[in-house]
């Protein structure tokens, strides 16, 4: 029957799509057209579909002009910091499914828009982190339809995440190469990490949010979240190129993409690799430049610059599908997985963003398209999904924002008319295993084809060919071990390798790994029952103690049973100090361990498991009735003798090279071969038992190492499985190995919950009690405060007041004292007034006192010019009888006679001067107490102060005495000159009055004269008298004579002055004497 063809305009779309599913052999192929007909069915596509050419403007026109007839939502962030994200809503029915479109513009003088580069949702997707051209990042709170903006970086970003542990930090790549770590509460800077030389194009993070890989095109990085520093760094050669690098989910597994299209996969504990992909068959190469991944991390799809797409299966490390994309699809940019609740991380729905601007969404099973968003004129740059599949961020090429409801997207009203599409026969010529593989998408709207004899659609899967036998399989361990082999291995060496034993455990154990499930419950904190372990338990090492802490904390979050177990520590504690650098196997060690090898441990609680113990002494009883029969001698029960070892794994009794070849063997055997090894451990220490006989004893020693071989108690444990009859065997009663099962633990219910709940209610009750307590006792820790911090605010208070108090004292002491320094400035200056009036007084009586002194001076000096005169008289006189007397004398005689008269003479003058000088030092103490007077009178200035009136009246007559004492001067002067004319014997008064007027002064600096009087003398003995009495006696009668003479003239003299004395005072009157006077 010939294939019904129908003639309709062509989509707009492109081609029609076809679809081909085969299954994939190996080999090579290449690609064939124009062998096999084609059955063409084209779509009948509306009118208004079709997109006529028109400018950009008209473009950016029409797409405004359909946001408006749409009625989308609109919100332009503006130069605002926060507020709401949409003013309603539109859930399901958004229009085209966007539920909002944010846009970043700023106005001005020149308005323009800032665009979006990247965005990314936290881990619940409840809130998106975006960032623009500017450095702005802003939170968008979908549930709290709230925006914020929490930092400014002023630079370009270039990558995001925001689903780190901590939920309020994100990381953001700069343009500077840098990444910066912020708090999205505070808004502050956490750290600042450097390293790469080259633009951040992508970062990863672990699913326990603490381990970070940064990726630029010459390097990876990865980093501790922590303490935020580098822990490894992936080099390649600059001609090679890294395209991306990131965590695989649910795993410890890090994925490296490269530009020469080599995928390797490292182990994350040690960074060795683990595998690489093999290179694509030939015929289908193509460049990878973005991958994706499932959320259970078991199929990677990888893209580039083809319309290929090809689908890896990681667990067997082969590719099982190339996905052929539509003609128009010429290169892929971006991957993305859509989330569904319901498909246990094996996602089915890939978003596939090609050159054209727009996401493809299709189902990777079934090549089925599901729906789109954008097109040619709203194009999207980059897109993001949320983790929980409800909303997908898409940054748009003008620069905005839109947000997408995947609900509203995946409703049927809002998928576009179904497509046509072309099937490709498979013709004979198809036979290259390439092609094989290739899928071809189609709409998942379109009728059944009508299909022809010669076209064929094939829909078959690849199939994991079965190639080892069922037995094989159960045996068959991850990691590519055979429990069969290693158990061999264990046999034959007693134990693992030191090298390899963690890797054989994790494989034996069979681990899931779930980070996710571990994230949740080590996100729930320290439980309350482990607050404070360190008192029960003080472990030296404070990171074993934290790592202990976080484990129980795990334990008992995941069930309530471990809360309540007191030996949960000392059963943890190995496998913690084994696994501390590795919490989440230690974590799922712990519980795999208390899973199967503790069986049956909690259905007694809080008793020890008597069930087990019941059964453990039935096989003792069985295989060493003496040893029991003397142990119940003594009362050693099994919970003296079994209990201990079982619940500290037997870490108490064996060192640590024996516990790990002891669990070498535990975990590689039946759960029962551990209450074995209890078994055999105690019939290998009969010997030592049976000498026992104190129940301490018995205590100690299952408490304590002993001197007992690991080697044969591992011997007879495997003794013991083989020997024991069935109905006894604890096999027989526990269940086989079940792994934890992957995404989620176990439910483990398996204790009295009633007790536990009792134990926990009343548990909670004592809580609650200390919360109430420590309430109360916070209560009044604050009232306390509160009443001290008021009592020293009252204290404060009284305190100012006292200040203030003190401060007016004080101000009105110094108004006080202002007063007084006034009054004392006033009395001052009445005392200035007055030292001044005293000082003019003292200056009165100063120049009064002056003016005695010299009127004295002036008679002082009178005096001595009479003395003077009369003494040269007396020298004149002699030396003229000496003269005589030297002429009368002989030659010899006369002149030794003349000799010895004037020695005498001489010594009679040096008298006279002797006398002269104690009057002169008579006048010089005169002086001196005239001058003590002088100053005893200035300190009677104040009692005199009554007669400066008087004394400045005397003072006025100073003058006229001086005047007095002159004119009396000259007239003496005058009287005298006027004698010595009448009369011969003064003819030189003239001389000596001319000598006291030049030699004044030296009459008073010189108060001796003896030199003088002999200079005279020795004058008037050289005067010129040649005549000399011949005889004795003639000389005597000279002498006589000169002597009478003398006389005469000396009393001649003294009549002179005192008529010159009695006219002076007849001629002047005496004036009257003031009242102040010298005293001595």
């Amino acid at each position: 029957m010939p294939a019904r063809k129908t003639t309709t305009p062509s989509s707009p779309r492109g081609s029609s799509w076809s679809c081909s599913i085969l299954r994939y052999l190996g080999g090579s192929a290449r690609h064939s057209s124009g062998s096999s007909p084609l059955v063409k069915r084209e779509r009948a596509v509306p009118r208004g579909w079709r997109t006529p050419a028109r400018s950009v403007g008209g473009a950016l026109r029409a797409a405004r002009e359909r946001r408006r007839r749409a009625g989308m939502e609109r919100c332009d962030l503006g130069e605002r910091r926060r507020g709401p994200i949409w003013t309603r809503r539109a859930g399901a029915a958004a229009a085209r499914g966007v539920i909002v479109n944010i846009v970043h513009s700023v106005q001005g003088y020149h308005s323009k828009t800032i665009h979006f580069l990247n965005v990314a949702f936290d881990s619940s997707g409840d809130s998106l982190l975006a960032g623009d051209r500017q450095g702005n990042i802003y939170v968008f709170d979908l549930n709290g339809n709230r925006f914020n903006l929490v930092q400014r970086t002023m630079q370009a970003c270039t990558a995001l995440a925001f689903n780190l542990r901590r939920k309020t930090e994100f990381l953001v790549a700069l343009a500077d190469y840098s990444i910066k770590c912020f708090d999205t509460g505070n808004q502050e800077l956490v750290s600042w990490m450097r390293g790469h030389e080259s633009s951040v194009s992508s970062i990863s993070v672990h699913g326990s949010g603490k381990y970070a890989i940064t990726t630029s095109t010459d390097t990876a990085q990865l980093w501790d979240l922590d303490t935020f520093q580098r822990i490894r760094k992936l080099n390649v050669r600059q001609s090679v190129g890294i395209q991306k690098v990131f965590f695989l989910p649910l795993s410890n597994t890090i994925l490296s993409c490269f530009k020469d299209n080599s995928v390797f996969a490292w182990e994350f504990d040690t960074l060795h690799c683990k595998y690489q992909l093999s290179a694509p068959v030939e015929g289908s190469v193509l460049f990878y430049k973005v991958f994706a991944v499932t959320r259970d991390g078991r199929t990677l799809v990888a893209g580039g610059k083809s319309n290929h797409l090809h689908l890896w299966c990681l667990e067997l490390k082969q590719l099982i599908r190339i996905i052929q994309m539509p003609e128009k699809v010429r290169a892929v940019r971006h991957l993305e997985f859509l989330p569904d609740s319901f498909d246990g991380g094996s996602n089915q729905v890939l978003g596939v963003l090609s050159q054209d601007n727009i996401m493809r969404f299709i189902n990777i099973e079934t090549c089925k398209l599901l729906f789109d968003i954008g097109s040619p004129e709203e194009g999207i740059s980059t897109a993001v999904i949320s983790p929980n599949g409800r909303y997908i961020a898409s940054v748009m090429e003008n620069g905005s924002l839109n947000l997408y409801s995947v609900q509203a997207l995946t409703q049927e009203g809002n998928k576009p008319p179904p497509f046509m599409f072309k099937v490709v026969e498979d013709g004979p010529k198809y036979t290259s295993e390439a092609n094989k593989l290739i899928t071809k998408v189609t709409s998942g709207r379109s009728k059944r084809p009508w299909k022809s004899k010669q076209s064929k659609i094939q829909s078959r899967l690849l199939k994991l060919q079965a190639n080892t036998s069922l037995e094989n399989k159960e045996n068959e361990l991850p990691g590519g071990l055979n429990k069969n082999r290693l158990q061999a291995l264990l046999k034959g060496f007693g134990e693992y390798p030191a090298k390899y034993r963690m890797f054989v455990w994790r494989s034996l154990l069979q681990l899931p790994e779930n980070h996710l499930a571990f994230s949740s419950l080590i996100d729930r904190g320290i439980h309350s029952a482990f607050v404070n372990i360190q008192k029960e338990y003080p472990i030296k090492s404070g990171k074993l103690l934290r790592v202990l802490q976080r484990t129980l904390s795990a334990l008992a979050h995941w069930s309530a049973i471990f809360a309540e177990t007191p030996y949960m520590p000392l059963l943890a504690f190995p496998f913690v100090k084994l696994f501390q650098n590795n919490q989440l196997i230690c974590f799922e060690v712990v519980a795999t361990v208390v899973v199967n090898f503790c069986q049956h441990w909690f259905e007694y609680f809080p008793n020890p498991p008597v069930n087990v113990l019941g059964m453990m002494e039935n096989v003792l009883a069985h295989h060493d009735k003496e040893l029991l029969q003397h142990l119940i001698k003594y009362n050693v029960t099994s919970q003296v003798y079994a209990w201990p070892l079982l619940e500290t794994l037997l870490s108490e009794v064996l060192t640590r090279e024996e516990w790990l070849k002891a669990f070498d063997n535990i975990f590689s055997n039946h759960p029962s071969y551990f209450l074995m090894i209890v078994i055999a451990y105690v019939i290998c220490s009969r010997a030592s038992l049976l000498h026992c006989n104190q129940a301490a004893d018995f205590e100690y020693f299952f408490h304590h190492r002993n001197n007992v071989d690991i080697n044969v108690v591992i011997k007879e444990a495997y003794h013991l499985m083989e020997a024991t009859p069935l109905e006894i065997h604890p096999q027989h009663m526990l269940d086989d190995f079940t792994p934890l099962t992957k995404g989620q633990y176990p439910v483990f219910n398996k204790y009295p919950t009633f007790i536990v709940n009792y134990q926990a209610q009343k548990w909670e009750k004592i809580r609650q009690d200390e919360i109430e307590y420590l309430r109360e006792r916070q209560l009044a820790h604050e009232s306390e405060a509160k009443a001290q911090e008021q009592k020293a605010e009252d204290e404060t208070w009284y305190r100012k007041q006292k200040l203030l108090q003190e401060a007016e004292e004080q101000r009105q002491k110094i108004l006080v004292e202002e007063e007084k320094l006034a009054e004392q400035r006033q009395r001052l200056a009445v005392v200035k007034r007055e030292l001044k009036v005293k000082e003019l007084q003292l200056l009165d009586a100063s120049r009064r006192r002056f003016l005695n002194y010299q009127q004295d001076q002036v008679q002082m000096e009178l005096k001595h010019l009479n003395d003077e005169i009369a003494r040269k008289v007396a020298e004149e006189n002699l030396a003229r009888t000496e003269q005589k007397h030297t002429d009368t004398n002989g030659r010899l005689h006369p002149q030794r006679r003349l000799r010895h008269d004037d020695q005498d003479r001489v010594k009679h003058y040096r008298e006279i001067v002797k006398l002269l000088h104690d009057n002169r030092v008579k006048e010089a103490e005169l002086l001196k107490a005239m001058r003590e007077t002088e100053s005893k009178k200035q300190e009677d200035v104040v009692q005199n102060k009554a007669q400066l009136g008087k004394e400045q009246k005397a003072a006025a007559a100073d003058g006229h005495r001086k005047q007095f004492l002159d004119d009396k001067m000259n007239d003496e002067l005058e009287l005298a000159e006027k004698l010595q004319r009448e009369d011969g014997c003064f003819e030189r008064l003239r001389d000596v009055k001319a000598r006291c007027t030049e030699r004044g002064v030296e009459v008073q600096q010189r108060p001796r004269s003896g030199s003088i009087c002999l200079n005279d003398l020795s004058t008037l003995a050289s005067s010129p008298h040649k005549n000399v009495f011949a005889s004795r006696g003639g000389a005597a009668r000279r002498r006589a004579e000169l002597a009478r003479q003398e006389r005469e003239l000396m009393a001649e003299v003294w009549r002179l002055r005192r008529r010159l004395t009695s006219r002076a005072q007849a001629r002047h009157p005496p004036a009257r004497s003031p009242a102040t006077t010298w005293s001595p």
